[in-house]
């Protein structure tokens, strides 16, 4: 029988680090052709868009979808399936929220474990929703955070967000008094907005940063501007075919004439030496995330392993 894991036992199980690993592992086999990832498809509606997320794990026994309903309110439904290759049968359904928020952080951490200089220490965060969480839990998992500074519109929210994340993170975490402060002494730059304008101007952007833009996954968001793509020494993106129809970021550069998609390297061949990463310490490293389904099965593999080995989840009377 197929075993239903909720919400609550997803953020009990899944811890970042473990995240970390699971995602990189996804990048790498996509990257060695052992792994198969197809991109994310809306349906639209007056209330509300269907997404679906699929692809393929052979290493895992495991093929997978994950669709999410989202409308205007932020009401959400997040399923997870995952399929037993072999045998064809329903392995597991997981809720997926908390696990889309924790996978996209994860891939920020592989980014910068990959993309940022070693000594990086100060966090500039644009952001202070459910989602910047993560953001700053995945490079925390990676980099010896010292310092974060945040900016945000809402001087409540972000108020809130930093003495919370100080508390979870043990490091100061400090509402930014400006764009350009955010930026300016940043050793890592994140954005996870649903901006539909560049939050920061690339001119602010200063030698040996790593850049990770992660909220603008649709062609109607963007968060970094044409002088931050021409900053860039190293661009990399989750998959060149996901950015193809969803970067909102890149889409204006390629337009433009400023890059060629084949010129742009998968994070995934980065990790496994087939493109270059960072070469020295003084390069701008831009790091575009999207999301992709593989992510969502790696990270739901280990989930469905720990919650079998701990007795965790309901039984449903279908599937395995």
């Amino acid at each position: 029988m197929a075993l239903f894991i909720d919400e609550a036992a997803v953020r009990r199980l899944l811890s970042m680090p473990d995240a970390v690993e699971e995602v990189e592992r996804a990048f790498s086999a996509r990257a060695r052709g052992q792994a198969f990832d197809i991109p994310r498809r809306r349906t639209r509606l007056p209330g509300g868009h269907l997404h679906i997320l699929q692809g393929g794990a052979p290493d895992l026994n495991l093929v997978g979808y994950k669709a999410y309903y989202l409308q205007p309110d932020k009401s959400r439904t997040s399923l997870l399936h995952l399929i037993n290759r072999e045998q064809g049968h329903l392995e597991a359904i997981i809720e997926s929220d908390a696990l889309s928020q924790i996978r996209t952080g994860a891939a920020t951490g592989v980014a910068a474990r990959a993309l940022a200089r070693k000594d990086a220490r100060v966090v500039g965060l644009f952001g202070s929703g459910r989602h910047a969480v993560t953001q700053l839990e995945g490079v925390c998992a990676v980099r010896g955070v010292q310092e974060v500074k945040v900016f945000g519109r809402d001087a409540s929210r972000l108020a809130a967000f930093c003495t919370a994340m100080e508390t979870r993170l043990g490091i100061p975490v400090r509402p930014s008094p400006s764009r350009e402060a955010t930026v300016r002494g940043s050793d890592m730059v994140i954005a996870m907005t649903r901006a539909s304008e560049p939050v920061f101007d690339g001119r602010w952007i200063e030698p040996g940063q790593f850049i990770a833009a992660t909220g603008a996954n649709a062609l109607d968001r963007r968060e970094i501007d044409l002088a931050t793509v021409r900053r860039a020494d190293v661009l990399v993106v989750d998959s060149r075919e996901v950015a193809q129809g969803e970067s909102g970021d890149l889409l204006p550069a390629f337009e433009n004439g400023l890059l060629y998609w084949e010129n742009i390297a998968d994070l995934g061949e980065v990790l496994i030496g087939r493109w270059p990463g960072r070469s020295h310490d003084e390069q701008v490293t831009l790091f575009e995330s999207h999301g992709m389904a593989l992510q969502d099965i790696y990270t739901g593999a280990r989930v469905l392993t720990l919650a079998r080995a701990q007795g965790v989840g309901v039984l449903l009377p279908f599937g395995g």
